[in-house]
């Protein structure tokens, strides 16, 4: 597979990575442990070396088991994981960014993920109680102990990033964005470019719905977080499907699937981004990985453009309470 450094900081990865949330959290029931180390490890086969999960996912079950199924290849990979909430047992409190925390979740990383470092460490949600140059020097001593290798942000704003890179320079900042959330392109993007600052998209599929097996008769598991979010209902689901049409119509022309379409067009946007689309399945793996070899042309591109610029999206991308931890 193809490689590419996230911003100007040397960090080298594969082009796509591998959200591995899904596999323990989120999206319904945890998948079976030992079908989940297998696809991590075909992955790695596959050509992908980077590898995102957070402690929250479960909470600790999803480090645990990306860290058993990387422990063969460890040379190999690029580990990311983050830090930010209050952890009781199996309950998620609050945001909690506080120095000794950080330094408290980052041993409980280690130990899960088997590793003595971990590759790039994230804040996972800006904590508006700890300013965040407190967060970016817990995170640069963690880095001089050797215990980190790089800082990253998710969610976070652009003059919260330019906050904390003033004092440890990040490397990659992480948010949604896809064909049906380019709100990051705004001001963003622009900063990442700036600072030399990788992007990392998450749900860059959609969280599914990009891959056009989703319509607004589409059920969910009770314990699927789509269903508390308002861009899933179904009548928003119905009016977004203008959108999986138009990435269809492309995706016939290409000879590809909208899957493979709605990821390539991410990686033309800028040669510093790189994608984690997750899934629990293998075909979908070797699916997105195709999406690496699909070229769209600067007239594929502005088709899209065009014709995206006319689709109106409904419904939120979170519940309210969500969408509270966001851009802080």
């Amino acid at each position: 597979m193809q490689k590419r450094k996230l911003g100007t900081s040397g960090l080298e990865v594969s082009a796509l990575g591998l959200g591995c949330m899904g596999m323990s959290f989120g999206y319904g029931p945890p998948g079976d442990r030992q079908e989940m180390i297998s696809l991590i490890r075909t992955a790695v086969d596959r050509g992908i070396t980077f590898f995102d999960t957070a402690e929250v996912y479960g909470p600790f079950t999803n480090e645990d088991l990306v860290g058993e199924a990387l422990a063969p290849v460890r040379a190999q990979v690029v580990i990311a994981t983050k830090f930010g909430f209050e952890l009781q047992g199996d309950q998620r409190g609050g945001l909690n960014s506080r120095p000794e925390h950080i330094r408290q979740a980052v041993e409980g990383s280690l130990q899960r993920l088997r590793i003595d470092t971990i590759d790039l460490l994230y804040q996972h949600r800006v904590d508006p109680a700890v300013p965040i140059e407190d967060v970016a020097g817990a995170v640069k001593g963690l880095i001089q102990q050797g215990k980190v290798r790089h800082f990253g942000l998710s969610e976070a704003a652009p003059h919260t990033i330019r906050r904390a890179h003033a004092v440890q320079p990040v490397t990659a900042l992480q948010s949604e964005y896809s064909l049906w959330w380019r709100s990051p392109e705004e001001k963003l993007m622009p900063t990442l470019e700036e600072l030399g600052i990788g992007f990392v998209p998450f749900s860059p599929l959609g969280k599914g719905f990009l891959t056009g097996k989703i319509d607004e008769s589409t059920g969910f598991d009770s314990a699927d977080f789509r269903n508390s979010v308002p861009r899933f209902a179904p009548e928003a689901r119905k009016a977004n499907r203008a959108l999986v049409d138009l990435i269809g119509s492309i995706a016939e022309r290409k000879g590809a699937t909208p899957a493979r379409i709605a990821l390539a067009w991410l990686l033309a946007q800028k040669p510093w981004i790189v994608p984690i689309p997750g899934t629990t399945k293998l075909h979908r793996l070797e699916e997105n990985i195709g999406a690496t070899e699909v070229e769209l042309t600067a007239e594929d591109l502005r088709d899209i453009d065009s014709a995206a610029a006319k689709i109106r999206l409904q419904g939120a991308r979170y519940a309210e309470k969500q969408e509270q931890l966001i851009d802080r």
